[in-house]
């Protein structure tokens, strides 16, 4: 079974819209700076894994929509471009220290779900999101995940 993901964004960066208007909706997920987080995409995820687009530093915080890993991590080539805010002298094509994985986008939700409602379920209570939300890369359990589906989408949910 295919694991899923949170992958938190600013959307004044890289909103979900600019993911869906990228060619064919892929863009590679770069910009990753954090060592656990570096090793959660770089070790454990994998091409089928989905993937939840959460909006951070913004008015309204919240899980917005889906993607979906299209690819096998690989090195952050910003990592290597002297004029890029993601540059690290430090890393070298050898030995680099930084990976991205390629990500597709599913959908946008009809309805976001907020870090202030999640907070509000008990059964969000031991997720990454409420209980270490500053990390970028994070595991959700497929309960979780399909909590989070039932109230973006209510229309979903069977009587």
């Amino acid at each position: 079974m295919s694991a899923i993901w949170l992958l938190k964004t600013e959307p004044d960066t890289f909103s979900i819209d600019d993911l869906r208007a990228c060619p064919d909706g892929t863009s590679g997920w770069d910009g990753v700076r954090n060592y656990q987080a570096r090793n959660r995409l770089r070790d454990e995820m994998h091409e089928g894994d989905c993937v939840l687009i959460y909006h951070s530093s913004c008015a309204q915080p919240a899980i917005v929509g889906e993607a979906c890993v299209v690819s096998a991590p690989y090195p952050d080539p910003s990592q290597f471009e002297e004029d890029s805010a993601g540059f690290d002298e430090r890393s070298s094509r050898e030995q680099p220290r930084w990976y991205q994985v390629d990500i597709r986008y599913l959908c946008t939700y009809p309805q976001p779900l907020s870090l202030k409602t999640l907070r509000q379920y008990a059964e969000f209570a031991d997720m990454e999101l409420v209980v270490r939300p500053r990390l970028s890369v994070q595991k959700v359990t497929e309960r979780q995940f399909q909590r989070v589906q039932q109230l973006c989408m209510p229309e979903n949910i069977s009587a």
